[in-house]
């Protein structure tokens, strides 16, 4: 082929590149918008997909069940102060928690779940630090016979001294937390400060951390130094198939409305993950409302003397952090009324908090 023919076929190929593109332009464009589309109440479309009939289910479990001969593993792993990043396609949250319930029965265990909206990790620390804490009291009274009555060497409101608490090197070795993170790749939990604080946790000598992941591009929300040294990961690959569905009940359906039986559900779910006192606290809250619809809320200062009262809290600092975990969770709203008082308010109808009631009783 001599150079005017390659010439000559360049051209042509060219020609009709252009062409193409011209021809691809020149098409109808569709004037549809997506406001257009007729979105189906968010209620009746999680009940249509809440009864899709699961398949695989047999073979599910079995995959499921085949992960526990790695249990042992797993605890020896933990045991040599690596983190444990399960990861592969499915939901591990049952997973991860029949792993903490068969095989961390010796050690305390916190479970953060990172597919919330958000997190207070501040009070993660705090409890995690109290836990140790525990331990170690126990340790000294099986060890002396007699209960030990030092103060916390630790400053609640201080987050470098509850971190030094933690990794502090003259603690035995076998004496450890574990804190469990479902999705630590959440919306929760995505932002740099957030990953950088869950770092420092996991670097602390006396925490142990079993995380899970879901996004293929989770290992971007790391640097070198956050893998190798802070996390020091154990990869584990469990893809279990299971559906996520308590994860996905956090999400809104993107072709659907808000529905009053959605927002129920979700609060519920929220609330069986708090400890029966804060869930108490709440239940006060939420028949002052019921029984004062007409009003802006209920003042701070008389919720705390119900609470008090009924013996579910001892101190005002103990209503301020369930407070701040409702907020966290955006259970509750503060206003302040006409008087001035800052009140309390929970953002649900009269219908929806009666259920949300029933539910939590």
């Amino acid at each position: 082929m001599d150079a005017d023919e390659i010439e000559e076929e360049e051209f042509g190929f060219s020609r009709n590149y252009f062409l193409a593109k011209e021809v691809g332009s020149s098409r109808k464009k569709s004037a549809r918008k997506l406001s257009e589309i007729d979105l189906v109440d968010e209620e009746e479309l999680r009940e249509v997909a809440a009864n899709i009939e699961p398949k695989h289910e047999k073979e599910v479990n079995d995959l499921i069940n085949s992960y526990k001969s790695l249990y042992s593993e797993w605890l020896f792993v933990l045991r040599c102060g690596f983190a444990l990043l399960m990861y592969g396609f499915g939901s591990k949250k049952a997973l991860i928690e029949d792993f903490a319930t068969r095989s961390l029965t010796e050690y305390s265990v916190v479970v953060v779940n990172g597919y919330l909206q958000s997190i207070n990790l501040k009070q993660v620390v705090i409890t995690l630090a109290e836990l140790l804490w525990d331990q170690l009291k126990l340790r000294k009274k099986t060890t002396s016979g007699n209960p030990s009555k030092s103060q916390q060497p630790f400053n609640p409101k201080s987050m470098d001294d509850l971190l030094a608490f933690l990794d502090k090197p003259d603690i035995g070795d076998e004496c450890f937390v574990c804190i469990i993170v479902h999705n630590i790749d959440g919306p929760g939990v995505r932002d740099s400060d957030s990953q950088q604080c869950l770092a420092s946790i996991a670097a602390c000598s006396h925490v142990r951390m079993v995380a899970s992941i879901d996004h293929v591009n989770a290992p971007l929300l790391w640097d070198k130094k956050m893998v190798h040294t802070q996390f020091n990961w154990y990869w584990c690959h469990v893809p279990t198939f299971a559906p996520y569905k308590v994860e996905a009940m956090f999400f809104p359906f993107i072709l659907a409305h808000g529905g009053t039986a959605q927002s129920v559900k979700t609060a519920s779910i929220v609330l069986q993950s708090l400890t029966p006192n804060a869930q108490n606290v709440f239940k006060v809250l939420a028949e002052h409302q019921l029984a004062h619809s007409d009003e802006e809320g209920m003042p701070i200062n008389n919720l705390y003397t119900t609470c008090r009262e009924r013996f579910l809290v001892s101190s005002q600092v103990t209503l301020n952090s369930h407070l701040t975990e409702f907020k966290d969770h955006e259970l509750i709203k503060t206003k302040r009324n006409s008087d001035g008082q800052d009140c309390l308010c929970i953002p649900l109808t009269n219908e929806a908090l009666q259920k949300l009631i029933a539910e939590i009783i």
